[in-house]
């Protein structure tokens, strides 16, 4: 998810009391809940789509959920005692205490991994111990009605316990009505993936859409490296949109995915992390390898890559 999304998580766990537990409290569950996006810095050594074969990976991984708010929490705790000795330490502030800065520090973490799982994107929850990708197609990537619900809920609490007010039950209230959304869409999600097409040779996959939660983009996988899509589809009982189908099956045919791959280090990250993969020929005849989640001629550089040395064509007749 996005991180507002999860900062907003962290938030609201405070809200909700535990940032009564220790000085520092919000720091280290609203930044624990974005710390594994420190995978962020890999824009600054990597080109072109290589960062999607290692984005969502090793600090998303057992390993890192533990190591990451260790850090965090000694950091905090190091901030806590530098302003004590420069005598900058508020004092609204409660006593830090390391262990409950640890706790809160992966309580977090935790939740980063959880609310990333749940787009179509997916997450190598078990790195470095394996590479498998999990995906939970249930919310979009930036789901404006969790932003509305969360943020609506943290100004609220703050505001009540400005106030002299209740102001843990509003943040636990969001908090259970967001799993009921969550919930719920994923009910949705499997409901419309059991979607049948006899001409798919694969698990459907429903993307969940921006603004209308209850409506899954259909992709069904067919054969010959193609997809046809569906748009827009909220259930049998309505008429979905009009159906198209991507993905050229002569360039299918003709190339094998795994020589691409051995090709260049961009589309070996790119099909390392593609989970539908499909060839198309650019107006000016160039091979170019697209994801059929994210498939936008216009965001050519973010998601496709470019095979200009591919030639998929069929073999030429012997000459008599």
């Amino acid at each position: 998810m996005d991180n507002l999304t999860h900062s907003l998580v962290g938030a609201l766990i405070g809200q909700a009391g535990l940032k009564k537990k220790t000085g520092l409290a919000m720091p280290a569950l609203i930044i624990g809940a974005n710390l594994p996006d420190v995978d962020a810095a890999c824009f600054f050594w990597l080109d072109g789509v290589e960062h999607l074969g290692f984005r969502r990976g090793i600090t998303h991984g057992p390993p890192a959920l533990v190591l990451l708010p260790l850090i965090l929490a000694g950091l905090l705790w190091g901030f806590d005692r530098w302003q004590t000795k420069r005598g900058k330490r508020p004092e609204a502030r409660l006593p830090v205490n390391f262990k409950w800065l640890y706790l809160l520090s992966f309580i977090g973490c935790l939740t980063h991994p959880a609310l990333d799982w749940l787009n179509v994107y997916g997450i190598r929850l078990l790195e470095p111990f394996s590479s498998q990708w999990f995906y939970g197609d249930t919310l979009f990537i930036i789901d404006v009605w969790l932003w509305a619900l969360l943020g609506l809920a943290t100004w609220f609490s703050l505001r009540r316990e400005k106030r002299g007010g209740e102001w843990r039950r509003p943040a636990r209230s969001a908090l259970a009505v967001a799993l009921a959304y969550i919930g719920v869409n994923g009910a949705i999600t499997h409901s419309h993936e059991r979607m049948t097409d006899m001409s798919a040779v694969g698990p459907t996959i429903a993307s969940p859409l921006p603004f209308a939660f209850w409506q899954r983009e259909i992709i069904i996988p067919l054969d010959n490296g193609r997809y046809r899509i569906v748009p827009e589809y909220s259930g049998p009982s309505e008429e979905p949109g009009e159906a198209y189908t991507l993905g050229d099956p002569e360039l299918s045919y003709f190339c094998n995915l795994e020589d691409i791959a051995n090709l260049n280090s961009q589309a070996r990250a790119f099909l390392f992390w593609s989970r539908t993969p499909l060839l198309e020929r650019s107006e000016n005849g160039e091979v170019l390898l697209h994801d059929a989640r994210f498939y936008d001629p216009r965001a050519r550089d973010r998601f496709s890559v470019a095979l200009p040395n591919v030639k998929c064509e069929p073999l030429a007749e012997p000459s008599s």
